[in-house]
């Protein structure tokens, strides 16, 4: 699904990303761990095309995608998310996952069938949401499903999640972790980073290590 080879990231004199390789298969969860200033966000954002590169190869679905916007990414169905959401709090939850989306045929979205869809996302996650309810009454957690319903609403098949636990409390991380698995289980893929080994451990199909910029492996959770 989603292939890396040797990218590189240079900032003025500092190689941010150094020679980075992974891969990750359709249908599985792939954390990206290291240390703080390892280069884990960097990479993130090269791969999902906000940041240039200055070598290396980016290929998804089969297709090379080194060097294209954000938005031609996302069409073809790679989607980054951020720790922090940013949602427009005044609007309502459904108002919140269609703004900004592909209007059909006659120019417009179909308030009805928009609602239809989400609901169906929702359920697919396993989650209960009133789509009509001010996202300013949303919790963090709740914010967080929000904004993951949005970018499958768009038809994400690859999400890539930027340490989505840090900000989540326990019960949180373990029903965001349920969401995880229930989408993977249905075929979506997904790539996320974390610096909390036992959370990594406990949702992950494979691991990549990064450390100063460079993957230094890639296992499977039993041989970290």
């Amino acid at each position: 699904m989603l292939k890396v080879s040797n990218l590189t990231k240079i900032f003025g004199g500092l190689r941010a990303v150094d020679d980075a390789s992974l891969s990750v298969d359709e249908g599985r969860i792939v954390a990206l761990i290291g240390p703080n200033g390892a280069g884990k966000t960097t990479l993130f954002a090269c791969i999902a095309g906000f940041l240039p590169i200055n070598q290396g190869r980016v290929e998804f679905a089969g297709q090379d995608i080194t060097g294209r916007p954000v938005h031609e990414i996302s069409r073809l169905g790679m989607v980054r998310t951020f720790q922090i959401t940013q949602p427009f709090a005044k609007l309502t939850v459904l108002e919140n996952i269609i703004l900004g989306a592909e209007p059909g045929k006659r120019g417009v979205i179909d308030g009805r069938d928009a609602a239809k869809r989400v609901k169906e996302l929702a359920n697919s996650l396993g989650v209960e949401i009133d789509v009509n309810l001010p996202v300013a009454e949303l919790g963090v957690g709740q914010r967080q499903r929000v904004e993951i319903l949005k970018v499958l609403y768009r038809g994400a098949k690859t999400l890539i999640l930027d340490e989505r636990t840090a900000v989540l409390v326990p019960q949180e991380v373990h029903e965001l972790f349920d969401n995880l698995r229930r989408l993977v289980a249905a075929g979506t893929t997904v790539l996320f980073i974390s610096h909390k080994l036992d959370e990594v451990l406990a949702v992950s199909n494979r691991i990549t290590v990064i450390r100063q910029g460079t993957t230094v492996g890639t296992v499977a959770p039993a041989e970290v």
